[in-house]
């Protein structure tokens, strides 16, 4: 690393931890807010964000003709037109507010971006969504803006943090005559101290995160889901944070390391991030550490969730974003029905407007949490399930079999026209044949008559050079879903 990029991360480093620092305590007192309060503060900040975007962005100035933010209620938003990703590619020099920020100077700095950020124009922050799923999404915000982001990532561990400081320092006063309780009664203050298993570079959100949040009030050690799983289990041993916060794909690896002794961390918590995890796998690493597991939505867009410890529901930052579960015709869907996508509002970012933003995840919601935010059970994405002729599957239900295989690590299934070809990484002894016809029988439950299956024993996956994720489940495209059946081609 040169002087120059040492010195502007480092300046990053400090302009990020001293706004995440200054935006945490109006997070966490959010937490306890009611309803009501809730909902001014969302009606506030979405005629601020509106105001910006009509006047600073000729792409929203023409869908919002008309629009009159000072006026503007809650219930008007959904009279408003969607905004897609390819929409906003195809015109994207015109949706920032900042004229200055084009898709191609957008580029080139994250070109320029491996491991170690740096600053776009002395205070933006850039990043890339979508590589492994689909359209490639370019997002720009300021420092400040991404420092809300991260806030809404980390607040409630750092409310339960502050929680058990002051639990602690009222035990030793009870304890000692005539010590007063620790002064203050805040988080550590050595910071939130998180061991995060995410993504390899910064172009990614949790990469960034890693590579920038590393000073109180929070500190997180990168161990990138890229590397050998040993090298995660020697970093992550030698950090030994407190806090876990991996993909949902790594998690239960990192659990069998902890279960054979190679992995040997003391969690107060473990969080599954970015993929969603099934019930088997949530099982098996709350047994595995010792801890509930919590599990946590995080799109790049700005939208997060969180669930209790062991839960499955989730609870949206509804006062950082807002969160629409519509139908496949923008319908909203009731409680209790899952959505076909969701359509959210970004009231941080002012710097990219995403207003009814869609994203392709599919959430059932299950009402409001007693302060007014949106909760909902997310059912993965609506572009991961395997629609055939005859009928359909959510491919958590192909993945099943593969859970209760122990000598399996990871895997991936891609849809084929008649069935499915599995990828899987074996430790040990494996029956094939049982999972396959286990596979098998689920799709005929599905409607496919005489179901093809197979499974090929390999020694990694790949993985997105960006985001270090993997697509577990590979749909068909659209329009090789109808065509014709055919056997499977020659593969090992």
């Amino acid at each position: 690393m040169t002087t120059a990029m040492s010195t502007d991360l480092e300046l990053m480093r400090s302009r990020l931890s001293g706004a995440i620092g200054h935006h945490l305590p109006g997070h966490i007192e959010r937490l306890g807010w009611d309803a009501g309060r809730l909902a001014v503060h969302q009606r506030d900040r979405l005629r601020a964000l509106l105001a910006r975007a009509i006047t600073r962005s000729p792409f929203h100035a023409a869908r919002l003709r008309g629009v009159d933010p000072d006026r503007f209620e809650l219930a008007d938003l959904a009279r408003l037109p969607v905004m897609t990703k390819a929409e906003m590619m195809a015109d994207f020099d015109a949706v920032p507010t900042d004229r200055r920020l084009t898709r191609d100077l957008l580029e080139q700095h994250l070109a320029g971006v491996v491991t170690d950020p740096s600053l776009l124009l002395g205070g933006y922050v850039g990043l890339v969504s979508g590589g492994t799923t689909g359209q490639r999404g370019l997002f720009v915000q300021t420092v400040g803006e991404y420092a809300e982001f991260v806030a809404s990532v980390t607040r409630r561990a750092m409310a339960a943090a502050a929680a058990e400081a002051m639990a602690a320092a009222a035990a030793a006063a009870a304890g000692a005559a005539g010590t007063p309780p620790a002064a203050g009664g805040g988080p550590p203050s050595e910071g939130l101290f998180i061991g995060i298993v995410g993504a390899a570079t910064a172009v990614h959100s949790s990469g960034l995160a890693a590579a920038t949040a590393t000073r109180p009030p929070v500190r997180m050690t990168p161990a990138p889901a890229s590397l050998p799983v040993a090298e995660i289990v020697a970093r992550l041993n030698a950090a030994q944070p407190p806090a876990l916060l991996a993909y949902a794909t790594k998690l239960p690896e990192l659990a069998r390391e902890q279960r054979a002794g190679r992995l040997r961390l003391n969690l107060r918590s473990v969080t599954s991030m970015s993929e969603a995890i099934t019930p088997a796998e949530r099982a098996a690493v709350a047994e595995s550490f010792g801890v509930p597991v919590i599990d946590m939505f995080v799109s790049t867009e700005g939208l997060v969730g969180h669930s209790e410890p062991g839960g499955a529901l989730l609870t949206f930052a509804s006062d950082n974003c807002l969160a629409e579960c519509v139908d496949e015709d923008g319908r909203p869907v009731a409680d209790g029905v899952p959505s076909a996508k969701v359509l959210i509002t970004n009231l941080h970012n002012l710097t990219q407007p995403l207003i009814r933003y869609e994203l392709t995840d599919r959430f059932t919601p299950a009402g409001t949490s007693p302060g007014g935010a949106l909760r909902a059970g997310v059912e993965g994405r609506s572009d991961d399930v395997f629609r055939y002729t005859e009928g359909s599957v959510h491919p958590f239900v192909l993945g099943a079999p593969l859970l209760h295989a122990t000598a399996v690590r990871e895997y991936q299934i891609r849809q084929t026209e008649r069935g499915a070809d599995i990828a899987a990484v074996i430790d040990g002894d494996f029956d094939p044949a049982v999972v396959m016809a286990a596979v098998e029988r689920h799709l005929r439950a599905a409607g496919l008559a005489g179901p093809q299956v197979r499974i090929c024993r390999v020694g990694a996956l790949d993985r997105d050079p960006m985001t270090s994720k993997i697509r577990r489940f590979v749909p068909l495209p659209a329009q090789r879903r109808a065509g014709p059946a055919a056997p499977p081609g020659p593969g090992g």
